[in-house]
């Protein structure tokens, strides 16, 4: 079994990523593309998912991995994401947050 070691945070806040739209197997990559830049260059990001109307399980598999790798934070996600992490129940073990500015201060 292979563990994932999350990356050292960079000096500095977070930066947000602030998607919009259906997120699905065909939709994903330039969203997958930035948080990995984010990852890479800052070890973690804010989520800000308020304007997400839609996500598979390629999404799922994205937010899953980014949190075992990274200092991943949600914010205000909206009905369709809070609805896809809680029938999984990764809504016990994302850290999730009602605004962007309380993801900021976590």
């Amino acid at each position: 079994m292979t563990t994932h070691q999350p990356q050292p945070a960079a000096p500095g806040p977070l930066p947000v990523i602030t998607p919009r739209g259906d997120f699905d197997e065909d939709t994903l990559p330039p969203l997958e593309a930035q948080v990995r830049e984010a990852v890479n260059a800052h070890g973690g990001l804010i989520l800000d998912a308020g304007n997400i109307t839609f996500g598979d399980s390629a999404f799922l598999r994205l937010i899953m991995t980014t949190h075992q790798e990274a200092d991943l934070r949600i914010a205000a996600p909206s009905p369709a994401v809070t609805r896809l992490i809680s029938i999984v129940g990764a809504d016990q073990v994302l850290r999730i947050h009602p605004t962007v500015e309380a993801a900021r201060s976590a």
